[in-house]
């Protein structure tokens, strides 16, 4: 496949991606020069310099990835790269460590009036009284945003003895008394904060989420730090609260618009320390990111799941390794519950048992709906928009968890239900990495899901094998596995059969035909399917 890049990223990404890809870089692209190159690629990936709109997405026809050497990804329309089933990737983890010691080190900087010092010294003065400093300890740290990085600086905060508010209406009380932080409102941090600092994404909603009334409500000296992303703050409101004297200072590393204009009146307060957006620029971060979003792309372009999906479910490491080898197993058991099935299909069953049954499966589930709906859709079904796709056209789906393993330490299985019947798949791992389906309607089989399979259902009766073995090699079509499930019924049994090639259409209806037997399902498994 071709991946464009359109940011300089360190070259151990690129040689990554180059492995496997064929790798353009083209810098300084406008929209429209972007636009015209875009449909050749099947990744893009960009810094914070490349703006992917949705003009840059809808002409990506062959577009499968966009991936975002970084954290933020607001230059990025997330939502029209979901609608196009475009993976978005990200390197979240890259550089925590870098913009956590960075926040530390504009907190220092700013209690202590390190640049101005530093800056006075290099004009020959030796203004000792000018710059008076307050301590952290005993101080009162708001971070607003506890995430990765947020919870890193309330490590580090605690250990100058300083008191931690949080504030994050998506972590739960537990895990901030686990931290040993106070789990507080926006009011809280504002009324009580003598520092704040801001770890939250730019979204809709963080969108000037510390504006003029924010500032209204901030303890009289305050002290702002700011290496998030430019936007959360209102800078204007900011600049207000500067002259009215109710922020003491501020440490500000990122902007609405980059590069800062040098008449911006920020840089006009004595109290306001500004840096070029520096938080993930050390040598390790960069390192870690390049490699962290060219394997994000790599995964994606292989079909696997991406630990740093922006428009997935996130998927810890630890799931990852738990649930990884069922994902194609998966994706092939709702291969063949759609290919068993006939008519519309109304509701989607999956059950998971034994100990793949005590994690979050959203991705499994949706490995489900892939192998389920891209055979009989048009349109490409992924990760990123299997489960919209499904409900879009009205399928319901229910996930079962249990305890019984009917006989399996794992098991999934997938029962899929039209307006002419229902049939059910089963499937485990052999040897934790062989993926194996062994239920198919009731019925006990041991089948490797690749290649052709031909599902015979027929009476329990003598002569069954002999008679398909007969018909399939009559026209030259080779067998390399055959098996025989029973049921508790008496009187039918399923053969399951593996060919070397399609079976033409005349054959297959003559075996339909044949006396004892009750159907037959033609089923190819191809690639990762």
């Amino acid at each position: 496949m071709k991946i464009l890049i359109t940011d300089k990223i360190l070259e151990i990404g690129v040689v990554l991606l180059q492995k496997e890809h064929e790798v353009h870089t083209m810098y300084n692209l406008d929209k429209e020069e972007l636009i015209k190159v875009i449909p050749s690629y099947d990744a893009i990936l960009v810094r914070s310099g490349t703006r992917v709109t949705k003009d840059v997405i809808e002409a990506g026809i062959n577009l499968k990835v966009i991936g975002r050497a970084g954290v933020g990804v607001d230059n990025i329309d997330v939502k029209a790269a979901t609608d196009k089933g475009i993976i978005v990737v990200n390197s979240p983890n890259g550089n925590t460590i870098a913009t956590t010691e960075y926040t530390m080190a504009m907190l220092l900087s700013l209690s202590r009036n390190l640049p101005q010092a530093y800056n006075s010294m290099k004009l020959g003065k030796w203004n000792r009284s000018e710059f008076l400093g307050v301590e952290l300890q005993g101080k009162t740290l708001g971070v607003i945003g506890f995430g990765r990085i947020g919870s890193e600086v309330a490590k580090r905060a605690a250990g100058f003895n300083m008191k931690v508010l949080a504030y994050d209406p998506f972590i739960s009380e537990e895990s901030a008394e686990d931290a040993g932080v106070d789990l507080v409102d926006l009011e809280r941090i504002y009324a009580d904060a003598d520092f704040i600092t801001i770890h939250t994404p730019l979204t809709a909603e963080t969108r000037y989420m510390v504006n003029q009334e924010a500032f209204a409500k901030m303890k009289p000296g305050v002290r702002i730090i700011q290496c998030a992303r430019g936007g959360i703050v209102d800078e204007d409101a900011l600049i207000d609260a500067l002259d009215k004297g109710i922020v003491a200072g501020a440490a500000i590393d990122v902007f609405e618009n980059e590069p800062l204009n040098q008449n911006h009146k920020l840089l006009e307060f004595e109290n306001v320390i500004v840096t070029p957006h520096l938080g993930a620029s050390t040598q390790e971060a960069q390192k870690m990111v390049a490699i962290s979003v060219a394997e994000g792309i790599l995964s994606a372009l292989r079909g696997d799941p991406v630990t740093s999906a922006a428009n997935m479910p996130p998927v810890p490491p630890r799931v990852i390794q738990l649930i990884k080898p069922y994902l194609h197993l998966a994706e092939k058991m709702g291969t063949l519950a759609i290919n068993l099935s006939e008519g519309r299909l109304d509701t989607l069953e999956i059950c998971y048992t034994g100990e793949i049954g005590e994690v979050d499966s959203k991705i499994l589930t949706y490995a489900i709906i892939k192998g389920i709906l891209n055979p009989i859709l048009q349109e490409a079904v992924n990760y990123v928009n299997a489960y919209s796709v499904a409900k879009l056209r009205g399928i319901k789906i229910r996930e079962v968890k249990s305890k019984d393993g009917e006989n399996f330490a794992n098991l999934i299985s997938v029962k899929v239900r039209t307006d002419k019947g229902e049939h059910r798949v089963a499937g485990t791992l052999f040897g934790r990495q062989e993926g194996r389906i062994v239920m198919i309607d009731g019925y006990r089989v041991d089948v490797e899901p690749k290649g052709w399979l031909l599902i015979i259902p027929h009476s329990d009766s003598p002569g069954m094998v002999g008679k398909v073995g007969s018909l399939l090699g009559e026209n030259s079509i080779n067998i390399t596995g055959m098996q025989v499930g029973r049921t508790e019924q008496e009187g039918t049994n399923i053969m399951v059969v593996s060919v070397q090639q399609e079976i033409p259409a005349p054959v297959l209806s003559n075996l339909k035909q044949a006396e004892g037997i009750l159907g037959a399902k033609l089923i190819y498994f191809n690639g990762t399917n």
